[in-house]
């Protein structure tokens, strides 16, 4: 096929379509009518040789020719639309653009106050909105150009994305200073032996704290269950529970909660903290400013 024969305007409904999976919602997008939409769809079926979309009581259903057809053609077109869009050039100490950067709360933690405080000298009128960088939502995120960078251990995305190494990290064991753990040391029994509290962070590579444990063929005594690191400190600085966490949330949690930390008795593989943006940016002037300083900032 080549590309005379077929409408881009087709591929922009195409795209739509497995976006939002409902001709409703693609028409009041696209400012066009539910029968234009159905047209175009038609049109592209008999191009493509495919149904494309079924309609199912979620929506329109995705085809698996049109599920392999998905990244190129989304790329394809956030290409084309930046090179439309593109200015010559980028003025950080001009700008008064906005980012978007995914993040969990430890990065927020982590990465925000040197992040701010450089962004005041240099660019003074950027702004940063943060969202949690959880990988299925954020990669459909990225891919549209709502989210310009994300940073953190984000193990599936790959496809379609770039990422830089920022540095390696370790996980350890997190607790109170009054602990009887910080007389006794920390041992592989007294880990076992104490009542942890689990940090799930759903979307994100920390799962592999508990699949590692299980894995040497120990189970860790869970008595609490959370969903992200916000409250670690707190919970900690109150109770004799213990936190597997990596260093960088340990070291900017030490002194604020009065908390100490020590190595892991057992084998946790290191995680790699990256900096990431789709292939959609990386030339577009901005996005490489803003992960330019990232790195510079904070890369080990």
């Amino acid at each position: 096929m080549e590309l005379k024969d077929i409408d881009l305007n087709l591929l922009v409904v195409f795209n739509e379509l497995l976006r939002q999976r409902r001709v409703s919602a693609v028409a009041a997008t696209l400012g066009i009518s539910q029968p234009a939409i159905s047209n175009a769809l038609n049109r592209l079926r008999k191009v493509l040789g495919d149904e494309l979309f079924l309609r199912t009581s979620k929506g329109m259903t995705p085809t698996p020719f049109a599920e392999t057809l998905a990244e190129s053609v989304g790329y394809a077109l956030g290409t084309l639309h930046d090179a439309l869009n593109v200015k010559s050039g980028f003025d950080p100490s001009t700008s008064t653009r906005a980012f978007t950067v995914a993040m969990t709360d430890i990065g927020e933690i982590y990465f925000l106050p040197g992040l701010m405080k450089h962004l005041a000298k240099v660019a003074p009128g950027v702004s940063i909105s943060t969202v949690r960088n959880q990988s299925d939502a954020l990669r459909d995120e990225m891919e549209r150009g709502n989210v310009d960078l994300a940073i953190g251990f984000l193990p599936d995305l790959k496809s379609g994305f770039f990422q830089r190494r920022l540095f390696r990290q370790k996980y350890v064991c997190l607790f109170r200073k009054g602990h009887p753990l910080a007389k006794t040391g920390m041992t592989t029994k007294a880990f076992l032996d104490s009542e942890h509290v689990s940090i799930v962070a759903e979307g994100t590579g920390h799962g592999m704290v508990d699949a590692a444990i299980q894995r040497a063929g120990h189970q860790r005594n869970v008595h609490l269950r959370v969903p992200h690191f916000v409250a670690v400190g707190h919970i900690l600085q109150t109770t004799d529970l213990v936190a597997v966490v990596p260093e960088a949330y340990a070291v900017r949690t030490l002194a604020p909660f009065d908390l100490v930390s020590a190595p892991c008795p057992l084998k946790i593989p290191d995680i790699t903290i990256n900096v990431l943006w789709h292939a959609r940016n990386h030339r577009e002037p901005g996005n490489q400013w803003l992960r330019q300083l990232v790195f510079d900032e904070f890369s080990i």
